[in-house]
């Protein structure tokens, strides 16, 4: 390996044994991970281990043993906050400045390539790089230019399409004839090839371009690639079990001259396929780059004994992964909290009552957090966290009442409601979209100033007129129509089930259901999340007074809040106590996820299990329920197959308040052994959490296959439902016509003879 004939940087980082400074802080296989300086090394990095030290150690060690100039090393991460990090501490630890070098995320190490040599791609060096609203709006120009029907190929899932391309490092003339022609009858790959060209007369490139057109560089012109083959003597990479193909390509390209690279990763962590990423690349790194040294971090500096063996005992159960567990020399410590609940306000309920008593107990909040599998279920936490006054904050999305199709659907019920409420007629005339110009907005408006009154009135006035076009009239009296009879509605059903037929009926539901964006499902989980909360208040009136006092929920109220967000939005976040709620089949592991992509994606699933749990610095405590309202209907819910995967040395199991029966079930579930109660610290943090959850742990028995002497006939009482006499028995499953609630599936541990 040719040296680089130069002085250190510092001379006081020379790396002379154990003389640097910087190397005494690491750990053994930390230091190992730094010093392994050439030919290519994978470090498996396991949650809490101190990655982000060694990466940036590694980058000053090398530069101080004098192996290179700081322009010759490149090193990349996923985010412009962890570029800014790296930079920021190997200036320290060397005490020069960064300025200049080659340290900054994927796509901007790209654009300074392809600016460099824009002309050889047929841009210029001054070319644009399009935001998501501007690609859209030229995916619709095309569209429209093809008369093509934006609901049978909307242009939001055509830009989706034309995006996962670019991730897989596919020119247009390079995606098959077969994936050509299944992609919306072949016109997604026709719009793609326009959209290129289209992209290169506006001398504009969009972020999937950025590496793109890199690898086409490199391909095309073999001289760039070797200039920077032999620029880049060395090359980090964070994240690496986050990228995609195209940036493995790119990685790969780069690295071919010196074999010098460096991945920084950790396979049990890589929780984001569904926007491109691939967790192959770091599986296969031993395979890509023959001789690579593997350097595993185990040794965890953020949670306690118990947490991190209850983590690696869930990992352990999939197959695709390299293999390393997380340990600590910390003593002490509580076992990882399992609770069951009734139903779901009994979660929400129980979750925030432990809040309050964390916090009454000098638990700042803050250092707290709730971790959801989908964005729908912070509704419960929300409105009860409301309640009881906590102040809290919504962390890589709005608060539910706040999302679109949430504020949308409310603008319905509103105007059916109250007929005068002009901002919702503003907010649903045309939503979905029904045709309705500017023109003939601004004669509604018009009309409304000049006679005094709401718009609603004003457009049925309208309607009798010439002042609108024919369509324009015959679709305003449609809807004004419905309007009415959707009100007509409330006084001959349930308001919920009135609710549901009028997003139905209004082609709300629908025009989300025809999105193929990848937020489709999620806002479709969201409306039907909003009907079953509409079907908790007595009257539709009840429930949107409710709405507006939530919405009215000052934001500001204390900077001590709650943090509330999904699983995939916690990941290299850190809190004392982690709340884990919805662990039941179908939920977490998410059924829509397991139905897509089968097997790996229920190993994905419980990667996203592991990233919760490793959140946890002190405390994880997973939730679930045994009844859920689902669509309106109560079902029973099954605890999911991840709490069964849990070490049983490493969990205690809390029963609900004042019922056993949970207990006994959750043994049975999961083939429990016997759990001791006793899960405290030196500190005395499990009696505190104990209590903060109500009341103590259920020593759990394990029992054989089960067994019962139901029958059918028999009468029997559930606590939720009430009295109900058995119809039909199928295992462990009861089917039970309750007097007051209707016929219901039941788990027979749930019930009792009456």
């Amino acid at each position: 390996m040719e040296r680089v004939s130069a002085a250190p940087l510092h001379p006081a980082a020379v790396a002379t044994g154990d003389a640097a400074p910087y190397l005494a802080t690491l750990n053994p296989s930390q230091r190992e991970a730094v010093e392994a300086i050439d030919g290519p090394v994978l470090v498996l990095a396991g949650a809490g281990t101190g990655k982000t030290r060694v990466l940036t150690t590694r980058l000053a060690h090398i530069l101080a043993c004098g192996r290179c100039r700081p322009w010759q090393v490149l090193a990349v991460t996923f985010t412009n906050k962890a570029a800014r990090e790296m930079r920021d501490r190997v200036a320290g630890l060397l005490g020069i400045p960064v300025d200049g070098w080659w340290v900054g995320t994927f796509h901007a190490t790209a654009a300074r390539m392809l600016r460099a040599h824009a002309e050889r791609i047929a841009l210029k060096p001054n070319f644009s790089i399009l935001d998501t609203d501007d690609q859209l709006r030229l995916v619709k120009q095309l569209l429209d230019a093809r008369n093509a029907d934006p609901k049978r190929h909307p242009p939001r899932y055509l830009l989706s399409l034309i995006g996962r391309w670019k991730d897989r490092g596919l020119t247009p003339e390079r995606v098959t004839a077969a994936e050509g022609a299944d992609a919306l009858d072949g016109l997604a790959l026709a719009v793609y090839h326009e959209y290129q060209e289209r992209l290169k007369v506006l001398n504009a490139a969009d972020f999937g371009d950025l590496l793109l057109h890199t690898l086409t560089l490199f391909q095309n012109e073999p001289e760039v690639l070797a200039r920077y083959q032999q620029q880049f003597r060395y090359i980090l990479v964070d994240e690496y079990q986050d990228t995609n193909v195209a940036q493995y390509l790119w990685l790969r390209a780069l690295a071919q001259a010196h074999q010098n690279l460096c991945c920084v990763g950790d396979d049990d962590q890589s929780i984001y396929s569904w926007r491109g990423a691939e967790v192959g690349n770091i599986l296969r790194f031993e395979h890509d780059f023959p001789g690579a040294r593997i350097v595993r971090l185990e040794l965890n500096y953020r949670s306690t004994p118990h947490i991190l063996a209850a983590a690696s005992g869930l990992i352990a159960h999939n197959r695709s992964r390299l293999g390393k567990t997380l340990w600590t020399d910390a003593g002490g410590g509580e076992k990882v909290v399992v609770r069951g609940c009734w139903d779901g306000e009994d979660e929400a309920r129980t979750l925030v009552d432990a809040v309050e008593r964390l916090r009454a107990a000098g638990e700042a909040l803050r250092t707290m957090a709730v971790l959801v599998r989908a964005g729908f279920q912070t509704r419960e936490f929300e409105e009860r966290l409301i309640t009881v006054g906590i102040p809290y904050r919504i962390l890589g999305g709005m608060r539910f009442y706040e999302r679109q199709e949430i504020r949308d659907a409310i603008a319905y019920f509103r105007i059916v409601v109250q007929p005068d409420d002009d901002l919702a007629f503003e907010r649903i005339v045309n939503v979905p979209k029904r045709g309705l110009g500017v023109a003939s907005l601004r004669a509604i408006h018009q009309a409304a100033r000049g006679g005094g009154t709401s718009l609603l009135i004003a457009a049925a006035r309208l309607v009798g007129t010439d002042e609108l076009k024919p369509q324009a009239r015959s679709t305003l009296a449609r809807l004004l129509a419905d309007i009415a009879r959707w009100r007509g509605l409330l006084t001959e059903m349930p308001h919920a089930d009135a609710a549901r037929q009028l997003l139905d009926e209004s082609g709300y539901t629908r025009m989300w259901q025809q999105d193929r964006s990848p937020e489709a499902a999620g806002r479709l989980e969201n409306l039907k999340e909003l009907i079953a909360a509409l079907a908790e208040f007595e009257s539709l009136p009840a429930f949107l007074e409710h709405v507006s006092l939530v919405m009215d929920n000052d934001e500001a109220a204390a900077d001590d809040k709650l943090t509330v967000m999904t699983l995939h939005g916690a990941k290299g976040l850190e809190f004392d106590t982690v709340f884990l709620p919805g662990w039941e089949e179908g939920i977490f592991p998410n059924q829509r996820s397991l139905d897509e992509g089968g097997a790996a994606s229920l190993e994905e699933e419980r990667r996203l299990a592991y990233v919760g749990l490793t959140r946890a610095r002190r405390r994880a405590v997973i939730l679930h329920a045994a009844s859920r309202r689902v669509y309106g209907m109560w079902q029973s819910a099954l605890p999911s197959r991840f709490i069964g995967e849990l070490p049983k040395a490493d969990i205690e199991v809390l029963a609900p308040s004042g019922i056993g029966v949970a207990a006994d079930f959750a043994a049975r579930r999961w083939r429990a052994d016997p759990v001791d109660g006793d899960g405290a610290g030196a500190d005395g943090d499990g009696d505190r959490l104990r209590r903060a959850l109500g009341g103590p742990a259920a020593r759990v028995q394990p029992r054989p296959a089960p067994r019962h002497a139901f029958h059918c006939g028999q009468r029997v009482f559930h606590q939720k439902f009430g009295y109900g006499r058995i119809a039909a028995v199928d295992g462990d499953k009861l089917e039970v016509e309750f007097e007051k609630t209707g016929t219901k599936t039941i788990i027979h541990s749930f019930v009792e003879a009456a």
